[in-house]
């Protein structure tokens, strides 16, 4: 059964937030614009050591798993830190994540954890091995956030006052696939790094009682059919309270809302589409392991029965 986790406390101006590169390379000049902007916020970013770094062989990771590994566990671990901030997504946090000292990592103080895309790995690590809630939301170095007024916004607005955005409305209505009102705790990430993660050391059995949220980027429809029918066939959708689906961001075959329909139209719970999370522009900040109530009986709407942060 899914259940609501530890809620990290919220950011008050002159916080310390360390930035750590679990994943992809991080380009210098994003990294820079970011890290004004969150000085922009009275924040006090520090850059971990490995952030800039290039693995030797494999140009798609930044730096070597054991590096990306140490990061993370040590921005977690300093308690001179007040929450981590992924600069980017791409690939390598699954290289990483077995790497990371549990033990140590849950003897550590709580604290608001940021980002997206191949970060699902660890938003499911932490969820499963911490118990400790995470905020699917925009990354530092990640070019539609620095682009985007709304979602540095909603992302301020999460950290340092989350009780103002305990209501999340999808844009526009967003777009209801089954209509309905369903209670449950918030999981979930990008649909590809979800399927992978199946089977995999301490991945979670299935998403029972949740509000199951999924987005992906740059797939074609018969790869989104396989990821769907994968999760569907390994049990992630047992017992599920209602799906939200966010963007589905370069995944332009005309052919996707169809299969949206076929492989969720008969799980029985309250469905939606298009509710502003994920690869898009302006994407939303959700957090995870909180509990709360879609309602998708109109236009669409997360109501939260906390703030993300405590």
């Amino acid at each position: 059964m899914t259940e609501s986790l530890v809620r990290p406390p919220r950011l008050a101006p002159g916080a310390r937030v360390a930035v750590v590169a679990p994943s992809g390379p991080v380009p210098e000049d994003r990294l820079q614009a970011g890290l004004d902007l969150l000085r922009g916020w009275d924040l006090e970013p520090v850059v971990a050591p490995h952030v800039l770094d290039t693995h030797d062989r494999f140009d798609y990771l930044a730096g070597t798993d054991a590096d990306r590994a140490a990061d993370l566990q040590a921005a977690w671990c300093d308690p001179e830190v007040d929450a981590v901030l992924c600069a980017r997504g791409g690939y390598g946090a699954q290289r990483m994540v077995d790497l990371l000292d549990w033990t140590a990592m849950r003897a550590a103080r709580p604290k608001a954890f940021v980002g997206y895309s191949d970060i699902t790995a660890l938003h499911e690590a932490f969820a499963v091995r911490l118990g400790v809630s995470t905020l699917h939301g925009p990354m530092v170095a990640a070019a539609d956030f620095l682009k985007s007024a709304r979602a540095q916004g909603h992302l301020r607005a999460t950290l340092f006052e989350p009780e103002t955005v305990r209501s999340i409305a999808a844009p526009g209505g967003g777009r209801v696939l089954v209509p309905g009102v369903a209670r449950g705790v918030t999981l979930g990430g990008c649909l590809a790094l979800l399927a992978a993660d199946l089977g995999a050391p301490f991945a979670r059995r299935s998403a029972r009682g949740g509000l199951l949220c999924l987005e992906d980027v740059g797939e074609e429809t018969y790869r989104l059919d396989r990821y769907l029918t994968q999760l569907l066939r390994g049990g992630l959708f047992e017992g599920v309270s209602g799906v939200l689906l966010g963007s589905w961001a370069e995944c332009d075959d005309p052919g996707l809302d169809d299969l949206l329909a076929d492989r969720l139209g008969g799980l029985g719970v309250p469905v939606v589409d298009d509710f502003g999370f994920g690869h898009g522009d302006d994407a939303l900040t959700v957090p995870f392991g909180v509990a709360g109530v879609l309602d998708a009986s109109g236009a669409a709407v997360l109501t939260l029965d906390e703030p993300a942060l405590s």
